[in-house]
Formats: structure tokens, sequence, C-alpha cells
């Protein structure tokens, strides 16, 4: 992964391959944002603005030769749009503008950024969004042989961030959580981007047994199809008996010495979903080797807290099978028994990523754990009500509130869902205790009250994040074309809110 510094070195003086400064949208046109670049020079560049395409725009990045009073060969200017009221620019903003930076960056060693960065929240912000942007996916190129433009190259090196708080204990952890956070970002997306003839549930759970290797106070177990048929987990063992490669069941427990709780997350893992029997369209198919990211996240999260230290029991329980049409594989009108006892009536296969969760939400509501979180890419509807960028969150009021301000404070989009008792009628089944399947109205609802059958009155959320983990559309600020990690910073920082309370 990419290296990062804290340096305070003047801007001018920095010799790296790349430096970058900030740019804002101002109503006579562009400002440079800089207290240590030369007057002149920053009145030239403004000047200039017009004529070299830059406005300042939120996630802009032009690149220009830096000229002979900076030691830098390249300098780039990235956007952050307006100035709030006060003057100062948004966390979220500055992460952004960090992370869009060195996207552009590939292929070059070293970049330095001259970002503000004179508070911890703005020197982790930075510090994230760089890291964050700073990635690639080059499993499956051969060398030489990428002919698209900004494809195939690897991220940029190493960075340094410029702040005069470069020797300050609290910047230096900030940039260290930075760290972690980015790679568990990184480790999700290249689970998610891994082609599924390669990531299907065996191979995933050997993923989560490497992730864990030498990350102290993890364990790591795994049920196989035979453990999961033999040990009633009727979910897992239905949507997984169409594939030739039998489903998974792996969970993932750090467990530190005096912990302050204990939250169990659980992950949707489907390796590749082909809607089974109820078979998907052609069309956009392809996308849906994205069907693990609940469970990338989480495994991801794990393994993160752990390397944090984090004073909280974690456990995650990656849900994992590979939903095929084969000749074996589940029937609508099937009725299956979830692990627990509950009885589920199979109207639709393709709605099989709930019916693996309930058996990893039973199963962790059966462990006891103060609270239960639950990530997937559950429905389309996520998308029809929300778009591609925002995740929802559903679930009892305090938890689903929680998320939320843990999703507002790591910059990811996330929005508060219902869960009405009147739509319960829509999952009713007339021959078992459930149906896996309802109307299409109020769809991403309907799966939510699904899974709520099998937590009860349990502290719980659920997290739907169906669009946003699968970037199909050009890549913008730190996110990349394809998997996107999304949910694991949110993981993250609900972990680290609970690790707080005593």
């Amino acid at each position: 992964m990419t290296d990062v510094t804290l340096s305070s070195k003047n801007p001018t003086a920095v010799k790296a391959e790349a430096l970058v400064v900030a740019t804002a949208q101002t109503s006579d046109g562009v400002a440079v944002v800089s207290d240590q670049l030369p007057t002149d020079l920053l009145t030239q560049l403004e000047s200039l603005a017009p004529q070299l395409g830059v406005t300042g725009a939120r996630d802009e990045v032009r690149k220009i030769p830096a000229g002979p009073k900076l030691a830098a060969e390249i300098l780039v200017l990235t956007g952050l749009g307006e100035r709030a009221e006060d003057g100062t620019f948004a966390i979220e903003t500055l992460r952004r503008a960090a992370g869009a930076a060195t996207r552009e960056l590939a292929g070059i060693k070293t970049a330095a950024l001259a970002l503000p960065a004179s508070d911890d929240a703005e020197i982790t912000a930075v510090t994230e969004g760089a890291l964050l942007g700073a990635y690639a996916f080059n499993q499956y190129r051969s060398a030489g042989k990428s002919t698209a433009k900004e494809s195939g190259k690897d991220p940029v090196g190493a960075i340094e961030i410029l702040t005069p708080l470069h020797k300050n204990a609290k910047a230096k952890v900030a940039a260290e959580r930075a760290e972690i956070l980015a790679a568990a970002v990184h480790a999700a997306r290249d689970l998610v981007n891994t082609a599924p003839n390669e990531l299907y549930p065996a191979t995933f759970a050997d993923a989560a047994k490497a992730a864990a290797k030498d990350v102290r106070h993890v364990r790591v177990t795994v049920l196989d199809d035979k453990q999961l048929a033999s040990g009633g987990y009727g979910g897992l063992t239905a949507v997984g008996q169409g594939s030739s490669r039998g489903p998974r069941l792996v969970k993932v427990a750090y467990t530190p010495a005096k912990p302050n709780g204990k939250v169990a997350l659980v992950g949707k893992g489907i390796t590749f979903d082909s809607g089974g029997i109820s078979i998907k369209p052609a069309a956009g198919m392809e996308a849906m080797k994205s069907d693990m990211a609940g469970a990338a996240a989480v495994l991801s999260t794990v393994v993160a807290a752990a390397k944090l230290n984090l004073p909280v029991a974690v456990t995650g329980y990656l849900c994992l099978a590979e939903n095929m049409p084969g000749g074996n594989a589940q029937r609508p009108a099937d009725v299956i028994t979830i692990y627990g006892g509950k009885t589920v009536e199979i109207l639709n296969t393709d709605a099989e990523g709930r019916v693996v969760m309930a058996d990893g939400l039973a199963s962790a509501i059966e462990d006891g754990h103060d609270v239960v979180l639950d990530i997937a890419t559950l429905t389309g509807a996520q998308m029809v009500a929300l778009g591609t960028r925002t995740s929802a969150v559903m679930g009892t009021d305090a938890v689903r509130d929680e998320v939320k301000a843990a999703a507002d404070a790591s910059g990811e989009l996330f929005w508060p869902m219902p869960l009405p008792d009147e739509l319960k009628t829509n999952i009713k089944s007339k021959v078992a205790d459930v149906a896996n399947s309802g109307p299409r109205w109020g769809g991403m609802l309907n799966a939510g009250l699904f899974l709520q059958t099998f937590v009860g009155d349990h502290p719980w959320a659920h997290l739907d994040i169906a669009g946003p983990a699968f970037n199909e559309g050009g890549a913008h600020g730190y996110t990349p074309y394809g998997g996107t990690g999304v949910g694991v910073r949110t993981l993250l920082g609900f972990l680290e809110g609970r690790a707080k309370v005593s």
C-alpha cells in the first residue's frame, strides 16, 4: 500500500513528482487555498485559472507544469468548491479533494499534499482521502498490455502530508489510524473486484484466514457445506445447493482482553448471484460478482478493529454461498428451515441474500451480543429509493441512529429508513412462518422486515448497500470504478464509538 508521512516542509521546496494544492470557487473566480506558496505565484495561478480550465469545483483535478518557483515537477490543483459561511471547508470535502488528486496521480512515485491540515480533523481527512484515492486493481492485467487511458497504473507510491502539526502526537495517531482504515477499505475493494471463478465460498473462507493470520486476538472458524446441513443452517444450504461449490459460514472473532462490549457484524456473501432458477436478465449480470460486498466489509472491519486494538469484542459472520441454477437448485415453493427453527417459503430464488443472512443473524443472536449489525447488497429497491451513492439503514431506533451518526462522521452516505408494521403482511406466507419475497412496493423495507423476523426485539440495524457497493460509472473523489469498500468506515466508526463506552 502507499506509504504516507507527515512533514513540515515548505511546499516550494518539496522535491516530489507532484505537489497538490487546493482551489476554491469564489464570487470573483478561483482562489488558490494556500498560505505557504509565494504571493506572486498565487496571483499568477488565479489569473490564469480561466485559460487553464480551473474552476475550483469539487472533484476537479488539473495538472500543470510546476514552473521554476517550485521544486516539484507537476503542480496539481484539486477543487474544494465553495467555502462555508465561516470560511472553512467541510471535512468530507477535504477528504474527497485529497482522494481525487491521488487517484489522478496513479503511475507516479511521490506526491506532496499542501492541503488545509492545521488540526487533527483536517489531518485525518486529508490522510484518509489521499490513501483511499491511491488505489488500483490490476490483478488481471498483463504487464504492458493495458490500452485504457487510466488503467493498469499502480497507485502513487509515497505521499507526504504537509502540516505544521507533523510532530503532534494526536496527528501521528490520526495518520496511523488512516493507514489501517484505508488498508481495510482496499482489502474489501480487492475482494469485491476479484473474479467469481476465483472467489467462491471456499476461497473466500481461505481469504478470511489469510487476512486474520498473525493478527492478535482474532480467531477464524469455518463451517463447510456438510457441517451447515447437519447443523440446521437451512438458508445457506438451500441457496448454495444449486452450485457445485458449496456454501460456508465463516466466523471471524476478535476478542480483546477486557472488552467494553460485544458486537456482531453479519455480512451477505453471495460470491455470484445468477438469481438461481428465478434467473436475472443477462444484461449487467457481471456486476453480481459484487454481491458479497457486505461480507467483505465485515471481514475487513473486524481485522481493522483488531489492528487498532479497540477494547470491544467483535464477531463477524460471513454468510457465503453462490446462487446458481444447477440441477439441484432450490425452487420457488420450497419451504426451508432457518437456523433456530423458523420456516421460510421460497417465492423467489433471487431473494436469496436475506435467506443466508437469516442463518447468520439467528446464529449471532444465539451467541449473545450487545448489538447486531448486518450489512448486505440486499435489494435493487435500495437504488430505486436512494440512488447509487446513498446506502440505507433501518432497525431499532437507537441503533439505527447510532449507525447514521457513525456514517456521518466517517463521510459515508447513509439514510435512515422505517420498518412499518403495516408492511409485515407483505412477507406473510400461507404455508410457512414467513415468505422470502413480497410485492414490488416497499421492496427494501420488506427485506428489512424479513430480517427483523430473525432478530426480534434485540438491538439491531440493517445496512443495505446495494447501489454504493459497486461503482459501475466513472470514478469520483476517492471512489474508484468497481468495488468501493463502502460500509467499512461506518462499521469501524460504530465500533470505535462502542469502544469508548465504559
